[in-house]
């Protein structure tokens, strides 16, 4: 059986036929029948040819394409029908040819006329081609070339083409008659046909009408109205003609010329719009071509759909009018560019209104020709316009064409120019004009906003003028100055309340009691109250401050640049030549010092290039420096692969660091490695005189980049040195040839020795008298930092004599001089300093001579002196010096003359010397002036000496844990007591009505005394006994050196401090004789008990005697802790008791009434409103548990709180009133009993001090015994915040404002008593509950936050995002335990409703949080880390405080809310002050923490 093979579609033959013939019958065009068919068989744009001509050559018509036929062949179509039916359609076009010579029609097998050759139905013609179009006659082989099938077709129908426009010199009747001829043919053939009305885009409506009632009274006969230029119902022509051909296909619509006309070019216009578009999105530069984007878009639908419809020849026109847009678009923003940047040029250019406002455009181009800057800003081009050049596609070159300054816009540009320096100079006058306005309104205070002041000058002519913009900036600066200004005035206050701050102690922060003493006396300030408005600076400004004071360097000196030891520094460098003063004599006292350890730290191999550099210089391992020779042993340690241990520090102990770097990376790194190496050797060493290792950085040459990298990295690498405290050695200049020079080397190992020099100096166990050797006399200089006059008047009586020479090296304050003092040459060495750098001196290091400068212009430098002066020994010499620019000054101005007055007083009262410098005398610079006070501190020397010695002993009996040894019978320390010490020494004595002496010069009679030197200073002759003379050159006898105080330790605490004080006079007492116990006499008055006491205690009566002289009696005295002495003459410990008239040294704030009444009055001020029953025994117990104050203790290193009691002095009876209070109190007294020694029980667990002075069930328990599953949150915070938030949330200053204490107790007393009072019944200010609240807290025996959190919370507020930040604060809160979250929650919530009252209550989140921290957390201040910490933990509470509903209550992350009223930003300002308490203060002494036994203490 045969396989079905798939039918083939049918095949249909179509003739298109219309008028034909020669020019005469047709007219010189037409009807289209070529242009129909050739839109139906080849559709596409590109292949459509609207010209087809019929006047051929005789070649042409015996081509193998028209073939000697009037007909030609058109080729096949597969036509697919809407009902999916296919059919291949063959198209014959019926014409006539015309012969081109004869202009008859060429003669054919066929002789028949037109309308009978066109109606057959059978044609024939072998091997016809099919026809394409004109060009291809003759050039066939070029086409494609497709031959009729089988050389003949049968005619299936007609496409009869009838032209309805207005035609071409031809009647449409005539064309009808043809027609009709033409049909009365075709009809008889009996095959379906179909009427086409051609050229309807141009169609004569009469023509059309006629051609349809032609139609109508036909048979059958269908009108198509066609367009084959627009490709409008071509197809629909076939179709309807296939379908009267096939009956089984669907009739098709016809659809009217003007409806499918619209289909059709709302189809073109969305092809070319996508087309558009395409260009549009793949051409973005107009040097783009065309062939190479049409290769590149063959591939998109949109780029092939346009070219179908609309040919690959409007493509190309498309794209051609983008680069043209391109092109205009790019010229025009290149236009636009240089315009708008013109003004700016003119700026430049012509920025004087005077020099322009009268010259034409044309003399202002000329004169922008002569400036420098011309060419900077312009292009003279040589062809013009410049749009025309080359230069419109030199996008770098933003130079501004000149010519385009010729066109209209350049000149308007111009003219707006001087209109805009006219505008802009009146408006400046105006801004001037108001601000000389704001300026005589006196009442606008710093912080005041704006709008507050407006109304007061809104009727002025210059606010009227100027915009509300230029207002606000007038008034900000306006107030900027204002608010610097009293910003100075208040840090000038602070200065001059100086005794109010210098009497703090070395604690984190003050106390409650002190600050409120600091606001309570500052508040009396109108400088203070000036900043009322701006509160938070206020408190930063404060908080600095005593940062500063508690660690003052010269890096964080509140006058900048104006402080006193840079500025010295600056002139001694610049003025003194460094002298060597015997690196010989450096390297002996190291000769123990032969082998030296080096560690070579480098990256990136640059460690071993040094050490190999190093092994090339050395023999053998010894390297040859000053003359001595040196056994090295390097290690080279590459950072890379360093993990930061100090490891290799243990087991190599290098003495020292080479530490080599070539780029900013490795300074880096190398920066980083020093900071964590430091503080991990630090950490690890147990051995408080154990010496620091020394860091030297040293510079490696650059072969390649030398002259561009290697300044900076000299700058940086000196920046880093000075901040690490180290050697920097640079380059030497010249030597470009090897990475390091051979005097890098030497000068690094120099600073290596010098530093183990330095170190065994510092580390000795010898008193520093014993390295002092080489000076005489150690005289400190003190200025104030600020002061309005140079260092160079005070460095001048030095720096102009002859004798004066640099001191030892690394000591950049100090200077040598050689004078002739009393009968031969001694050697002084002269240390200038400012106040706060010689504190630490003051205490800790031998100075036989305090020169004290203040300026008579300025209070408070006169307040600093008298600050440092109270709490130096009086037994050390004192020079004070004014200085003021004439004397014509003291009798001109009255502020002078009241501080040059005040300064004589103080020096007549401690018999101090005084003198005055002035500026504009050069006589006073001579270095006669301090001669007289060099004789008398080398008259004074032993006893100065012994007195340091003295104290040098009784430190370190006291504070080093050497001398606590067990004792076997008293868990108490052995304390090693002699009769010479402290406590054996009389009262000194009431002010001292003898006057000093403050001539500059002696007097002539007394000349005679003198002998002139070689420099022309006077000095005496035999003004000495010889027995002092002998005396002053005695070598002090060995004792146990005063301990060095090492960096980097934390404070002992203050109960500790009182245990071991009480642990030494127990055992002191107990092995001397029958004293009385230190704790049995009353600390806070110091006062000597009862006569009656004392003879119960075995004391003689006269305990005031004085004894008659001093040759080994036994006498009575009292010392300042308020206990008795009992004085022997004998010698001990080499100490002569005689010296300083047999009275131990008291400070000079105890011998002058203005040092000491300054002081007392703070004190008195604060205490003066104490209620009675604060003054009662309560205040009473709180000078009990002070413990005992010597008078010689530094304020700066206290441990108690000096305000609370008050300064007492047995030489001093200057306060009746306290004086009675004391008597009525001591006549109460009852005898108490010797304390019994502490147990040696296990120590309980320590919790926080209280304020509290009763015992309550309540206060000081842990927070889970005060709460049940029912009341989370304890009934006395729910009392405090509802009665806060009733009464309180319109007071200013809430939680900042501290309350009354005894309102404090009395709440929390009476709450103890009964839990259910009612706050708002005792009428109780909210300040008090506020701090009672406060109070609650701090007596948890742990924070609320716990403190296992606290790293948490410090690194999550670390985190920069603050989104993330707060989820992470989120996640930290809910670790909180049950117990503390409820309460946390609780607060917060109650300071975020606190918060959203800033307005009234000034009290903002960030305030709140300032005041709450501490409460909350209860961090150790005593630990350094602690303060680098404090801004962050207060950020944390913030955040907490302004996000409580995002934590606590799955709200969303709110903005601070401008209802709050923050306030100006001050949180860099308190950053800074705690970030300088980091650092290490230079010379200043620091609390020592040892590690003692637990048993005697607990």
């Amino acid at each position: 059986m045969a396989k079905n093979k798939e039918p083939r579609p049918p095949t249909y033959a179509i003739s298109v036929v219309g008028l034909s013939g020669t020019e005469k019958e047709k007219g010189n065009c037409g009807v289209g029948k070529s242009c129909l068919c050739n839109r139906y068989v080849r559709p596409s744009a590109d292949n459509y040819y609207s010209e087809h001509t019929s006047v051929l050559s005789t070649i042409d018509f015996g081509g193998r394409v028209v073939n000697n036929d009037h007909f030609l062949y058109w080729g096949d179509v597969l036509h697919r029908g809407d009902d999916g039916l296919e059919c291949k359609i063959h198209v014959i076009e019926q014409t006539e040819f015309i012969d081109d010579q004869t202009f008859l029609p060429h003669r054919s097998t066929n002789l028949q006329p037109y309308t009978k050759r066109a109606a057959a139905s059978k044609l024939q013609s072998a091997e016809k081609l099919m026809y394409i179009c004109t060009d291809q006659l003759g050039l066939e082989q070029d086409f494609d070339q497709k031959q009729m099938p089988d050389g003949k077709l049968n005619i299936d129908g007609y496409v009869l083409c009838i032209d309805v426009s207005k035609g071409c010199n031809r009647k449409f009747d005539d064309q009808m008659k043809f027609v009709n001829t033409l049909y009365s043919q075709i009809a008889k053939t009996k095959k379906p046909t179909i009427i086409a009305a051609t050229k309807c885009d141009e169609c004569v409506e009469q023509y059309l009408r006629d051609l349809q009632a032609f139609a109508a009274n036909k048979k059958n006969l269908l009108v198509v109205e066609t367009s084959a230029r627009l490709l409008v119902n071509v197809d629909l022509c076939f179709n309807a003609l296939t379908q009267q051909m096939d009956k089984t296909r669907g009739k098709p619509k016809i659809i009217p010329y003007m409806e499918s006309y619209k289909i059709q070019r709302q189809l073109v216009a969305t092809v070319t719009d996508r087309f558009e578009k395409l260009v549009v999105q793949t051409v973005r530069d107009y040097h783009a071509n065309w062939k190479v984007v049409s290769n590149s878009l063959k591939n998109q639908p949109d780029y092939n759909e346009f070219i179908n419809l609309e040919g690959t020849r409007k493509a190309r026109n498309t794209f051609s009018k983008h680069i043209e847009q391109l092109k205009h678009e790019h010229i025009k923003k290149r236009r636009d560019e240089y315009l708008s940047i013109l003004p700016k040029i003119l700026n430049n250019l012509l920025s004087n209104l005077d020099e322009i406002e009268n010259l034409s455009w044309t003399e202002a181009q000329s004169l922008m020709r002569t400036r420098p800057e011309f060419q900077y800003w312009f292009v003279v081009l040589e062809h013009t316009p410049w749009d025309l050049t080359d230069h419109v596609d030199k996008i770098n070159d933003r130079r501004v064409p000149f010519d385009i300054l010729k066109t209209f816009e350049g000149e308007k540009i111009y003219l707006s120019h001087v209109q805009h320096l006219i505008a802009e100079k009146r408006r400046m006058e105006m801004k001037e004009k108001f601000k000389k306005t704001l300026e005589r309104v006196h009442f606008i205070s710093p912080g005041q906003p704006w709008e507050e002041v407006m109304c007061f000058v809104m009727e002025d002519e210059a606010f009227k003028f100027i915009t509300e913009s230029d207002r606000r900036d007038v008034y900000n600066r306006h107030q900027q100055e204002i608010v610097e200004r009293a910003k100075e005035e208040f840090q000038e206050m602070l200065f001059e309340h100086s005794e109010l701050f210098y009497d703090l102690d070395l604690n984190a922060t003050p106390s409650c009691d002190k600050m409120s003493e600091i606001h309570a006396v500052l508040n009396e300030e109108p400088r203070y109250r000036a900043l009322q408005k701006l509160a938070p600076d206020r408190e930063s400004l404060l908080l600095k401050h005593i940062g500063f004071v508690y660690h003052p360097t010269k890096e964080t000196c509140l006058s900048g640049l104006g402080c006193v030891d840079l500025k010295v520094e600056l002139v001694l460098a610049n003025r003194l030549v460094q002298l060597d003063h015997g690196r010989s004599t450096l390297y002996y006292n190291s000769a123990n010092i032969d082998k030296v350890n080096l560690c070579l730290l480098g990256r990136d191999g640059l460690a071993q290039e040094l050490a190999n550099e190093i092994r090339a210089q050395s023999t053998d391992d010894e390297y040859t420096l000053d003359g001595k020779i040196y056994e090295l042993d390097l290690m080279s340690v590459d950072i890379n692969s360093l993990l930061l241990s100090h490891s290799w520090a243990s087991s190599f102990k290098p003495h020292g660091c080479f530490c080599v770097f070539s780029s900013i990376e490795s300074l880096n790194f190398i920066g980083d490695c020093i900071s964590r190496l430091r503080a991990d050797i630090a950490q690890s060493r147990r051995d408080r005189f154990s010496q620091p290792l020394p860091f030297i950085l040293i510079l490696a040459n650059q072969r390649d980049s030398v002259c561009k990298n290697m300044p900076i990295l000299r700058h940086q690498g000196q920046q880093l040195a000075n901040k690490l405290q180290c050697t920097f050695v640079d380059i030497p200049s010249g030597t470009f040839a090897r990475k390091f020079n051979e005097s890098q080397i030497k000068q690094a190992l120099r600073s290596v020795l010098e530093g183990l020099k330095h170190n065994f100096d510092v580390m000795s166990p010898m008193p520093s008298i014993k390295d002092l050797s080489e000076t005489d006399l150690r005289i400190v200089m003190c200025a104030m930092c600020g002061d309005p006059f140079s260092v160079d008047l005070i460095l001048s009586p030095f720096l102009d004599s002859h004798s004066c020479s640099a001191g030892h090296p690394g000591q950049s304050n100090t200077l040598i001089l050689d004078k002739i003092i009393g009968d031969s040459r001694r050697r002084i060495q002269v240390t200038v300093l400012s106040y706060h750098s010689s504190i630490g001196i003051r205490k800790d290091e031998l100075v036989h001579g305090y020169i004290l400068v203040y300026s008579a212009k300025r209070k408070s430098s006169m307040a600093m002196l008298r600050a440092f002066l109270a709490e130096v020994n009086d037994v050390i010499p004192v020079q004070m010096v004014a200085i003021t620019d004439s004397q014509a000054d003291f009798f001109e101005n009255e502020a002078i003359k009241e501080l040059m007055t005040e300064g004589e007083h103080i020096a007549t009262e401690i018999t101090a010397k005084f003198t005055a410098l002035y500026s504009l005398s050069q006589y006073h610079r001579q270095t006669e002036v301090f001669t007289p006070f060099f004789n008398e501190v080398l008259e004074k020397k032993n006893s100065i000496e012994s007195s340091f010695m003295f104290d040098s002993t009784r430190d370190g009996t006291g504070a080093s844990e050497d001398v606590f040894p067990q004792s076997p019978h008293r868990h108490s320390p052995a304390y090693n007591y002699y009769a010479d010490s402290e406590d054996d020494t009389e009262g000194p004595p009431p002010y001292s009505p003898i006057g000093d002496d403050v001539q500059l010069l002696p007097p002539p009679s007394e000349r005679n005394k003198y002998r002139t030197d070689l420099e022309g200073n006077e000095y005496p002759i035999h003004s000495t006994p010889v027995g002092d003379h002998d005396r002053n050159h005695k070598v002090p006898p060995p004792v146990k050196p005063k301990p060095v105080l090492p960096k980097h330790v934390k404070k002992l605490d203050p109960n500790l401090l009182k245990t071991i004080e009480a642990g030494m006079r127990n055992t002191h007492r107990r092995g001397r004789g029958p004293m009385v116990h230190v704790d049995d006499i009353e600390a806070s008055d110091n006062y000597a008990e009862p006569v009656d006491t004392l003879r119960a205690k075995g004391i003689n009566d006269d305990i005031y005697a004085v004894p008659e002289d001093s040759q080994g009696r036994h006498f009575k005295g009292r010392n300042s802790f308020g206990g008795l002495n009992v004085h022997h003459g004998d010698k001990e410990n080499g100490f002569d008791c005689k010296y300083q008239g047999s009275r131990r040294p008291s400070k000079y704030k105890h011998r002058s009434k203005i040092l000491f009444t300054k002081t007392k009055a703070y004190h008195r001020r604060v205490h003066s409103d104490v209620s009675d029953e604060e003054s009662g025994p309560a205040l009473q117990k709180k000078k009990k548990n002070r413990g005992n104050r010597g008078s010689e203790e530094d304020p700066l290193l206290s441990p108690v709180d000096p305000w609370k009691g008050g300064i007492d002095n047995p030489a001093i009876t200057s306060d009746p009133e306290q004086d009675e209070k004391k008597t009525r109190k001591k006549k109460s007294q009852k005898l108490k009993e010797p304390k019994k020694p502490k147990s040696t029980k296990p120590a309980k667990p320590l919790y926080p001090p209280t304020r509290r002075n009763w015992e309550s069930n309540y206060f000081g328990v842990p927070l889970q015994n005060l709460v049940t599953p029912e009341r989370p949150i304890p009934l006395f915070i729910e009392k405090c915040v509802e009665y806060i938030e009733r009464t309180g949330l319109t007071t200013e200053g809430l939680y900042r404002v501290c309350g009354n204490k005894t309102d404090q107790d009395n709440i929390q007393k009476q709450f103890d008593q009964d839990h259910s009072i009612d706050l708002i019944a005792m009428d109780i200010a909210v300040n008090a509950v506020a701090g009672a609240l406060k109070a609650f807290f701090a007596d948890l025996p742990d924070p609320l936050i716990p403190y296992n959190l606290h790293p948490e919370l410090v690194e999550a507020a670390k985190i920069v995002d603050h989104i993330e930040r707060l989820q992470v604060l989120k996640e930290i809160v809910r670790k909180f335990p049950p117990v503390n979250y409820e309460v946390f929650k609780y607060v917060i919530t109650h300071l975020n409703r606190v918060s959203k009252q800033s307005k009234t209550t000034l009290m903002t989140a960030d305030n709140l949080s300032i005041c709450f921290w501490p409460t909350l957390m209860r961090p150790d201040f005593e630990n350094k880390d602690t303060l680098s910490t404090t801004k962050l933990n207060q950020s944390v509470i913030e955040s907490f405080i302004q996000q409580c509903q995002y934590f606590f209550y799955g709200g969303e992350i709110t903005e601070p809310s401008s209802a709050e009223g923050t306030p100006p930003p001050h949180g860099h300002g308190l950053t800074e002050s705690l970030l300088a308490l980091q650092l290490p203060p230079p010379l200043q002494p620091q609390p020592i923490q040892h590690q003692l036994q637990p048993d005697p203490l607990v």
